[in-house]
């Protein structure tokens, strides 16, 4: 009889879980996130192999991602706050999907249609397709980064509630989905596209983003009705109760099951007040401005500012695992093999970061688990700096940094290619000369002869056991802004800090671009962690100001609860 309590307690137990707003988060984020990593990884290597093995494409996109959030972003975040929940979750996921299909049933009439598409109008149309991919993929960008907004840093906060070690837990699992889907999303559409088609991986990926869809939209009405604070705007709490009180005066079970309409009924009370009346047709007009302005004096205003410019620094840098750094990798002779090994080997030291980063709060607090993980990521880095002198480095201080640029540009006659060449046409050069793009990978690794791996194993053993430190700090900035952002503007603060985010990652593509050659890498590696290092000093003046000598001392599970600031999202 016991045997048989027990069982049934852990089968309501179970059961509890998986019907619970937390999990069904948990869902519909693993499904949104894999079909974002698939669409990522994807559509880098569809544009590369449309425009015949060039990099000219990506650049562009590359550069009309960042410079969208760049400038959209505070205008992003702004509708966020201004707009019900639900209504924004939903617009979110559809506009979101519904691009990456269109852009996939494009690419795939373009891979189908291409030739035939050349020879149309002098190629002005094939021309207008890779503009049309371009854009509408930028429009499921920024689709996405309202999403992201909307759901990891507003409605975890309010299904978590006060309870703060229930939102640090809710954000490490989500930050482990995103170091899992990571890995496998693109080993799976890889696959799809090595062994089948790029036909067929377009077809693929619009297939499961359909799927996705309707599946996540599901999923955020379910959240919706289990969690009735999500239908509680910050800001306007007041008017909120009121209408409630007098629901609950006309139907005392509204409280238990309420309706659908009577949750937007609510929303909209609560997001219509705007004392901002008509006005001319300029300022109308201007209101994006304004808002792009106000978004900016917002964050700046933030106590957590030098927390938020601290984690956008980390953002100008080569020590990761994106282009610049796997290109690096290829002149330094490691294969394809070993460097997807030791990207594996990074997403499990994330995964090692993202735990600690919940055992080192549940000690120190949140303020000193952010002072902790930064200076282990500086200790790991240091390893990075050490790999410049040592044997193996191809650092060469007589070779310009502009020299292979120079070369690329003018040619080898010294008359330029172009009578004005385009920035995106330097873009794709400087990239190229880096990544060796008009060459494939296993003829670049015949070329390489390296006279030592020394340097190449110390600058990726730093890389990788630096992801611990990194996203521990990450997790903590992040939940950093969710405590103390006031839920009126969670959205536009941190669509602003999505800004800074790609602003800093912008300029580490142009200091690359403006030292390309990998005798040059040297000192984009010193200068990355200069810059990591002022990220850290940011945070250390943020964390002396709120703790003072506290931030030295030890702390005890009974004491970190003094530690951390007063979130005011529990005071407004």
């Amino acid at each position: 009889m016991e045997n048989t309590g027990s069982k049934k307690c852990s089968y309501e137990s179970a059961a509890k879980f998986f019907t619970s707003a937390k999990f069904l988060i948990y869902l519909g984020h693993a499904l949104s996130t894999w079909g974002d990593r698939m669409w990522n990884f994807a559509v880098a290597v569809l544009l590369v192999e449309l425009y015949g093995n060039s990099l000219l494409l990506t650049a562009v996109y590359g550069l009309v991602v960042a410079g969208s959030v760049l400038l959209l972003g505070a205008i992003i975040g702004d509708w966020v706050d201004k707009n019900p929940r639900l209504k924004v979750a939903q617009t979110s996921l559809i506009v979101q999907n519904s691009s990456v299909i269109l852009c996939g049933i494009l690419l795939m009439v373009v891979f189908q249609f291409k030739e035939d598409l050349r020879q149309m109008y002098h190629g002005w149309l094939l021309t207008v397709c890779y503009i049309m991919v371009i854009t509408i993929a930028n429009i499921a960008n920024l689709a996405s980064t309202a999403m992201s907004i909307t759901i990891q840093r507003d409605w975890v906060v309010v299904v978590a509630g006060e309870d703060r070690s229930r939102l640090a837990d809710m954000n490490a699992t989500v930050r482990i989905i995103d170091q899992l889907t990571n890995i496998l999303a693109p080993m799976v559409v890889g696959q799809i596209m090595a062994f089948g088609s790029h036909f067929i991986g377009c077809g693929f990926i619009s297939g499961w983003n359909l799927c996705s869809m309707c599946l996540e939209y599901t999923l955020l009405w379910k959240v919706y009705q289990k969690t009735p604070a999500l239908a509680v705007k910050g800001g306007h709490k007041e008017e909120a109760q009121e209408l409630k009180h007098l629901q609950d005066q006309q139907d005392p079970l509204s409280e238990q099951k309420p309706s659908e309409g009577s949750q937007l009924m609510t929303e909209a009370a609560a997001v219509e007040k705007d004392p901002t009346k008509k006005a001319g047709c300029f300022y109308q007009m201007s209101e994006p401005f304004r808002t792009f302005r106000d978004g900016w004096v917002a964050y700046y205003n933030q106590s957590i500012f030098f927390a938020g410019m601290s984690l956008a620094f980390l953002y100008m840098t080569v020590l990761g695992f994106d282009c610049i750094t796997t290109g690096y990798a290829y002149t330094q002779g490691l294969n394809g093999s070993i460097l997807s090994l030791l990207m594996g080997a990074s997403a499990i030291s994330g995964i090692f970061g993202t735990v600690a980063f919940t055992w080192i709060r549940k000690w120190c607090g949140l303020i000193r688990t952010g002072f902790i993980s930064g200076l282990a990521q500086l200790s790991c880095l240091l390893l990075c700096v050490v790999s410049v002198f040592v044997p193996g480095s191809p650092l060469d201080l007589t070779v310009s940094p502009f020299q292979e640029m120079v070369r690329q540009l003018m040619g080898d006659g010294g008359v330029l290619p172009e009578a004005n060449p385009t920035p995106l046409a330097m873009l794709s050069t400087s990239m190229q000369s880096l990544t060796n793009g008009s060459t494939t990978i296993h003829e670049m690794e015949e070329m390489v002869q390296v006279e030592s791996y020394l340097s190449v194993s110390l600058l990726f053993a730093g890389v990788i056991a630096a992801r611990v430190g990194l996203w521990a700090f990450d997790l903590t900035v992040t939940q950093l802004i969710q405590e103390n952002v006031i839920e009126s503007e969670r959205g536009i603060i941190n669509g602003v800090q999505n800004s800074m985010n790609y602003l800093l990652d912008l300029l580490h593509f142009v200091m690359v671009i403006l030292a390309p050659n990998p005798e040059a890498f040297g000192l984009l590696v010193i200068i990355s962690f200069s810059f990591v290092a002022m990220g850290h000093l940011m945070y250390f003046r943020f964390a002396y100001k709120n703790l003072g000598l506290q931030l030295f001392l030890r702390c005890s599970v009974e004491q970190k609860k003094e530690a951390d600031i007063p979130s005011l999202s529990s005071v407004v």
